[in-house]
C-alpha cells in the first residue's frame, strides 16, 4: 500500500468518526430513549397513584416504558437520608430527568441535581413556597417544577361540619419535620373557627411515635382528619385501629385513606394529580419548555369521598343528598 492510499484510508476513518461523534452528543431525536429516575419517600397509596398516574401521563405525550423510555424506581421508606442517596445515584448515573414524589423526595433531588443539568419534577408536594421549591412569587427557583398537592381544607371542614354537626375539637396528627404538613396545619388552624371547631395537634417525629400520640390525641377530640403527611399516612391502619374502637371518626385527605376506612374526605385524585405531571415531564423531555420556564400546578377542583361501611360501623348517618355528591362512594373497607 502506497503513503498515498493511506493517507486516504487515514482521512476517511477520520470523517467518520467526526461524524460518529456529532451523533452521539447530539439532542435526543423522536425515538431515543429517555432515563428517568423516579424517587418516591414513601409506600403509600396516595404516592403509588402518583407514580402510576406519572407514567400514564408521558405515555399519552408519546413517551412510553419498553418503548422510548426506561424507568429507575427507587422508594426511601420514609427516610430522608435514603432520598438522599437516591437522588445523589439519579445524578451519577446521569438520567435525563428525575421525578421527586412527595416533598421530601423532591427537596432532595434538587439539592442533588442543583449542579447538573438535569431536570427535576416534583409531584405530591403540599406547599412548593414552604418547602424552597419556589421563590415569593411562585416561581421556581431553578430547573425544577412540578404540581402540588394543596389540600381543600376549607371545603373540608365545611364538610365535617356538615357531618358531625356536634362536633367541637378536630384532632391533627403530624410530621414537625414535613413542611407540607406544617404548613397544612397552619391552614387549618387559621380557619377552623369559621366552623366553629378547635385544631388540637400532636407532633410526631418518627413511626414509632405514632401509636401513642394517636392515643393521647383520641382523648382530646370528637375527630380526627389527615394530613397527607407520609409518617402518619403509613401508620394509617393503627390510628384506624384506636379511633374505631372508640368510635371517633377520621377524615381523609385523598381517595386512598377512605377505601381503607376513613370516613370521608375532600380530597384528591393523585393519579390525575400524576398524570397532569407526567405531561409536564414530557414537555421538558422533548425540549418544548426548561422546567425553570413553568410554573407548578395544582388540581383545581377536589372531590369528594365517602366511605359508607365506615359510616355504618361508627353509627353515623351521613345524609343522603351528600353521598349522592360524591365523586365515589364505598360500601367496603379495604385491607390495608
Amino acid at each position: 500500500m502506497n503513503k498515498k492510499m493511506v493517507a486516504v484510508l487515514v482521512s476517511a476513518m477520520m470523517t467518520m468518526g467526526l461524524l460518529t461523534g456529532c451523533k452521539s452528543s447530539g439532542s435526543k431525536s423522536g425515538d431515543a430513549e429517555y432515563t428517568i429516575g423516579i424517587s418516591q419517600f414513601a409506600e403509600h397509596g396516595s404516592l403509588d397513584n402518583c407514580r402510576e398516574g406519572f407514567i400514564e401521563g408521558l405515555k399519552e405525550e408519546g413517551i412510553e416504558e419498553g418503548e422510548n423510555l426506561k424507568i429507575e424506581y427507587k422508594n426511601a421508606a420514609a427516610d430522608q437520608g435514603t432520598a438522599k442517596q437516591i437522588s445523589d445515584t439519579f445524578v451519577s448515573d446521569k438520567v435525563d430527568l428525575i421525578c421527586g414524589i412527595a416533598t421530601p423526595s423532591a427537596q432532595a433531588a434538587f439539592n442533588s441535581a442543583m449542579n447538573s443539568d438535569i431536570p427535576v419534577i416534583y409531584t405530591a408536594v403540599t406547599d412548593p413556597a414552604e418547602a424552597k421549591l419556589v421563590d415569593d412569587e411562585g416561581n421556581p427557583v431553578g430547573e425544577i417544577t412540578g404540581t402540588s398537592d394543596e389540600l381543600p381544607i376549607k371545603e373540608q371542614l365545611e364538610m365535617i361540619r356538615e357531618i358531625l354537626p356536634d362536633a367541637k375539637k378536630v384532632g391533627i396528627l403530624y410530621t414537625t419535620s414535613e413542611a407540607n404538613s406544617v404548613s397544612a396545619l397552619s391552614t387549618y388552624k387559621k380557619l377552623a373557627g369559621d366552623y366553629d371547631l378547635e385544631i388540637v395537634e400532636k407532633g410526631v417525629t418518627q413511626t414509632a411515635d405514632i401509636s401513642l400520640a394517636a392515643e393521647e390525641l383520641l382523648g382530646e377530640v370528637d375527630c380526627l382528619t389527615n394530613l397527607t403527611d407520609n409518617t402518619v399516612v403509613n401508620s394509617l391502619a393503627t390510628i384506624l385501629d384506636k379511633a374505631n374502637a372508640q368510635k371517633i371518626p377520621v377524615f381523609g385527605s385523598e381517595i386512598e385513606q377512605v377505601k381503607l376506612g376513613c370516613l370521608a374526605a375532600e380530597g384528591l385524585d393523585y393519579i390525575k394529580l400524576g398524570k397532569q405531571t407526567g405531561k409536564m415531564a414530557a414537555q421538558v423531555l422533548k425540549g418544548e419548555k426548561k422546567a425553570s420556564e413553568i410554573k407548578y400546578e395544582t388540581i383545581s377542583e377536589p372531590g369528594l369521598y365517602v366511605n359508607t361501611k365506615a359510616a355504618e360501623n361508627l353509627g353515623i348517618t351521613i345524609d343522603e343528598s351528600l353521598v349522592s355528591q360524591a365523586v365515589e362512594s364505598f360500601d367496603e373497607i379495604s385491607a390495608s
